[in-house]
């Protein structure tokens, strides 16, 4: 028997990169999927191979009317759900682009509002050994020039974590990932330094953030909540100065350099 026959994964984002290969490692083991996606192409035609047992609702996770259709969706089809995995996230805008207020806040809606509300929505229909996974970024650790209102966003995400995982012990697990650089997050070609500049040798893929995220949903790793995982190819270990490994500083061109 697979490891998640018949439980219930309902994954945000579901339908391109991380969240589709999260879906699909959940299909393999035997699980029904709720994805919710705001490319509807992707999420028809992910759902039509396998109509039984994926659920596609599509929609803008920042639209609490889409959340509240998930939730309802699942629960009427399946009545309960075992995995939340609230992977859903927009850009990196940040001051040196003119973010305005309202685009801030659409951000955290997106990244840190919807992982929230959909805890709250699922709160008294999780099953037995339940645990949500959320998608934070490595960015929430170390961050690059005009990237606030995503940093602000994943950095909320990991307090968000270890707040939902004390207040829903013992019944649900609630972990984190903070990937780094994955492929299919933007559509530039990867060049060799980009490969080696990684301890580990290479950029990582979606598969590599979804095996993490089936672990952590798993029994094996049932003595694990309120924790962040950063999967970045060790990039977040490596401190370089100036002049190491062929690397040079050049002073940012920005307006406050």
């Amino acid at each position: 028997m697979n490891r998640y026959t018949d439980k219930v994964a309902v994954i945000t984002g579901g339908a391109r990169r991380i969240g589709r290969a999260c879906a699909d490692w959940f299909l393999r083991e035997g699980a029904y999927v709720a994805v919710n996606d705001i490319n509807e192409e992707a999420g028809h035609a992910f759902a039509d191979l396998c109509p039984d047992r994926v659920l596609f609702v599509p929609g803008d996770v920042g639209d609490r009317a889409v959340l509240d259709r998930l939730a309802d969706e699942t629960l009427a089809r399946w009545g309960g759900v075992d995995f939340l995995i609230n992977n859903a996230g927009i850009g990196h805008f940040g001051i040196l682009s003119d973010c305005t207020y309202d685009d801030f806040l659409y951000i955290q809606r997106v990244c840190s509002a919807a992982p929230f509300y959909l805890a709250l929505r699922f709160r008294d229909f999780f099953r037995p050994d339940a645990a949500i996974v959320n998608i934070s970024s490595i960015r929430a650790h170390a961050s690059q020039p005009n990237t606030e209102a995503y940093s602000a966003a994943k950095g909320a995400i990991l307090s968000l974590t270890r707040a939902l995982a004390m207040s829903l012990a013992p019944k649900v697990r609630v972990n984190c990932i903070s990937p780094g650089w994955i492929k299919g997050w933007n559509t530039g070609l990867y060049s060799e330094p980009d490969e080696r500049q990684q301890p580990v040798g290479f950029i990582g893929n979606a598969d590599d953030i979804a095996a993490a995220v089936c672990f952590l949903c798993s029994r094996d790793a049932r003595f694990i909540t309120g924790q962040n995982l950063n999967i970045d190819g060790g990039m977040s270990a490596r401190l370089i100065y100036h002049g190491e490994f062929g690397w040079t500083f050049t002073p940012p061109t920005h307006p406050n350099a």
